[in-house]
C-alpha cells in the first residue's frame, strides 16, 4: 500500500505516485501517498522538508494507520485529494542530505567510541544539536584531565578521518526480526530508521570540538555536512 522510497534511495527528489489513503492526524487532514520520499521525524532525526502536488507538508508517523502521513505545513491549505488521484511529490534534497550526513557521521562517531571501549548511551542527530554520549565500564583516566579529553577527542578524529579516506560504504539490509540494520563497511552495524549518505566519501567537514564529561557521560558533539555533487 506505501512503499517507504525514503530508505530505498536518500537522493531521490522527486517521483510520480498516487494518494493511497486518507484520514486525520489529530484532528488535521492528511494524505497518504503510495511511494513515500517523506521521513517522518524519529530516531534522532528531524522530519524531511516536502510538497505534494506544490503545497507544502511536514510527514508525520501515524500509529493508528501505520502510514507515513502528510499534514499541511504552517498556513498551508491542503486541496481536497482522492484515493488513487496521481500526484506529484517532492523533497528539499539539500535538508535530506543534510540529515542524512550528520545521522551516518552519528552512526561513525559511535564507531569509534567503541573502539575506545566506550558503550553509546544516547544519540541526537539534530543540526546544531548532534551530539553522541557513551558510558565508559572501565574507568578512562585520561577523562579526568583536559589535555586527557583532548587526546581521547583526537582519537576520535583519527578513526572517523581514516574510515572517511577509506569510502566505506554505507548499506543496509532487515535481520530476521525485521528490524532496518545499517552497516558501515565491516566497521560498525547497528540497528537504524534513519536516512544516510551512501558512503563515507560523501561526509565533508565533521568536525568534533573536545569532548566534555557530564554526570558520568562521555559527550561527543559534532557537526558533518554533504559533499558538494
Amino acid at each position: 500500500m506505501q512503499v517507504a522510497a525514503y530508505y530505498a534511495d536518500t537522493y531521490e527528489e522527486r517521483a510520480q505516485t498516487r494518494v493511497a489513503a486518507l484520514g486525520e492526524h489529530e484532528g488535521t487532514p492528511w494524505v497518504a501517498v503510495e511511494h513515500c520520499l517523506f521521513h517522518p521525524q524519529g530516531g534522532g532525526q528531524p522530519a524531511d522538508r516536502g510538497w505534494v502536488d506544490g503545497h507544502e507538508i511536514v510527514p508525520v508517523r501515524d500509529h493508528d494507520s501505520g502510514l507515513v502521513v502528510s499534514v499541511a505545513c504552517g498556513e498551508t491549505v491542503l486541496p481536497v485529494f482522492s484515493v488513487g488521484q496521481p500526484v506529484a511529490v517532492r523533497i528539499d534534497l539539500p535538508t535530506r542530505l543534510a540529515h542524512a550526513a550528520l545521522h551516518t557521521a552519528g552512526h561513525l562517531i559511535e564507531a569509534a567510541g567503541r573502539a575506545q571501549g566506550w558503550v553509546p548511551a544516547a544519540n541526537n542527530h539534530f543540526p546544531g544539536q548532534a551530539r553522541i554520549e557513551f558510558t565508559a565500564p572501565t574507568p578512562d583516566a585520561r577523562l579526568g584531565t583536559p589535555a586527557g579529553r583532548e587526546e581521547a577527542t583526537e582519537a576520535l578524529r583519527t578513526a572517523v578521518a581514516k574510515a572517511m579516506a577509506e569510502d566505506l560504504s554505507v548499506t543496509w539490509e532487515n535481520d530476521a526480526e525485521g528490524r532496518r540494520i545499517v552497516h558501515l563497511g565491516q566497521l560498525h552495524s547497528a540497528p537504524c530508521g534513519g536516512t544516510h549518505v551512501r558512503s563515507l566519501g560523501d561526509l565533508a567537514d565533521v568536525v568534533l570540538p573536545t569532548l566534555k564529561v557530564k554526570k558520568g557521560r562521555i559527550r561527543v558533539s559534532y557537526g558533518a555536512t554533504h559533499r558538494e555533487l
